[in-house]
Formats: C-alpha cells, sequence, structure tokens
C-alpha cells in the first residue's frame, strides 16, 4: 500500500512516497527510509513496503529531487554502470549537510502534517550515502529520532572529512544499529573503528556489526553485489530495532 505525495522544502518540492501494511487501521509510527546512491526505484518500494508491513508508515523521499523527479537508473541497469554513476555523482555532490538539513526538516513536517504517521518519535535509515544521513538527522533532532540504522553505509568517518557524520554524533539519543559489509571498500576497518569510537565516547547505545562475506550494496537486489543472506539478516535486524523503540 504506498502512495505518492509532494513535499513543500526549503529547496524545492520533495517527490516521496508513503507506504503503509495492507491492514493498516489508524495513524502509524514513522520511519523515513533514504535509497542508497542509486535512487528511487523497484527494489527499494518493495524494501520500503516490507518494513511498513511490520506496522509502520514509512516516508521514501527523492532525494535528489533538487535535480530530477522519480527514478534515475534504468531498468536493467545498476548505479555502478560507467553510463549512470557520472550522473548519480554528480547529483549526491549537491546533498551538502546543509542541504540535508534542510531536507530533514522539511520532512519532519511532512510527518507531522500526514494522517498515516502516528505523534511522537521516528526511526530513520539509510543505505550506502545515505547512512550518514540517518546518523545526522539523529544528530540534529535528538529529541525526536528514536532510532537510527546504516546498512553498507559509505564514508561514515573519513579522517580528511570536515563534513564526516562522525563529527557530529556525540549528540545523538536514540539507538543506532550500523551493518557494515566486511568486504567494503567505501568504508574500511579504521574507519569502522573510528566511528565506534565516537559514538563511544559520546554514550550512545549502538551497535556495530559485521556481515561477514558481504560487499557494498548486499541489500540491493539491482546490485551486483546483491546477497541474499545478508539482505535477510539487515531486515531481521531493522526490524528488531524499530519494534524496541518505536
Amino acid at each position: 500500500m504506498s502512495r505518492a505525495i509532494e513535499i513543500s522544502a526549503a529547496d524545492g518540492t520533495i517527490d516521496a512516497h508513503v507506504f503503509t501494511p495492507g491492514n493498516a487501521d489508524g495513524p502509524l509510527p514513522a520511519v523515513v527510509l533514504f535509497t542508497d546512491i542509486g535512487g528511487l526505484r523497484p527494489c527499494y518500494h518493495e524494501k520500503a513496503q516490507r518494513v511498513a508491513d511490520n506496522g509502520y508508515a514509512v516516508l521514501m523521499p527523492n532525494v535528489y529531487y533538487r535535480d530530477a523527479i522519480g527514478p534515475l537508473v534504468p531498468e536493467g541497469k545498476s548505479f555502478r554502470d560507467p553510463d549512470v554513476r557520472p550522473t548519480l555523482l554528480e547529483y549526491a555532490a549537491h546533498l551538502t549537510p546543509e542541504a540535508q538539513s534542510r531536507d530533514f526538516a522539511a520532512l519532519l513536517d511532512c510527518i507531522d502534517g500526514e494522517a498515516e504517521f502516528a505523534d511522537g518519535k521516528v526511526g530513520v535509515v539509510g543505505y550506502c550515502m545515505t547512512g550518514a544521513f540517518a546518523l545526522r538527522i539523529a544528530a540534529e533532532h535528538p529529541g525526536r529520532v528514536a532510532a537510527a540504522a546504516g546498512f553498507h553505509s559509505a564514508r561514515l568517518a573519513d579522517a580528511d572529512d570536515p563534513n564526516s557524520p562522525v563529527h557530529v554524533v556525540g549528540t545523538i539519543e536514540g539507538r543506532v544499529y550500523l551493518g557494515h559489509a566486511d568486504k567494503d571498500e567505501l568504508l574500511p576497518p579504521e574507519q569502522i573503528a573510528r566511528m565506534d569510537r565516537a559514538l563511544a565516547d559520546a554514550g550512545v547505545h549502538f551497535t556495530t556489526e559485521l556481515y561477514k562475506g558481504a560487499a557494498h550494496g548486499f541489500t540491493a537486489k539491482d546490485a551486483p553485489s546483491y546477497d541474499a543472506v545478508a539482505d535477510a539478516r539487515h531486515h531481521k535486524r531493522l526490524a528488531m530495532l524499530l519494534e524496541e523503540t518505536l
């Protein structure tokens, strides 16, 4: 069960989708689901619906709304393909921390105004580059975000990046779960350790898990790196986190 909506934001209109269970009755706890770098596409609609079927109203925005509406990756293609990747990287470069912050405010305002969403705290989950988004929104809205999860997240703690989310996690009050691929070239072991130290030093209630044998993008069914076993574990861990916090 899903419907398309438009969200007024400081930088334009965000095209987004709201997912609810087929037997939805009344407002449900809210979850914001950010897509990976590939943006809106069928495998993420499927993912959002699966989360919703556990009893949530899921808001999935187009993170690239400033540049394009709807899906960007053509059917049968992957975000890794050389004729697709440059466009995605160009659009992703526009998602500065300041731009993200403006979008976060718009998404939370949307949740407050749409009938599907219950009052109260929310959960957030991000994949690939948006694992950092989940941490950042939890840090910027600590009283609102009860749970933040990231899977096969990219560059969470780059020592040379002043915009890395590792510098802001100290304000997080909600629970954090990070599921990493042990073959992920975009998040090497030293960055995982650096993020773990930052979370621990801040007293954040967090769990880090290494998915042995998995590669970057292991939850994306349209990616060559898709791993059905790791994907199933990701859904189980996310469901547990949301159940315990929302």
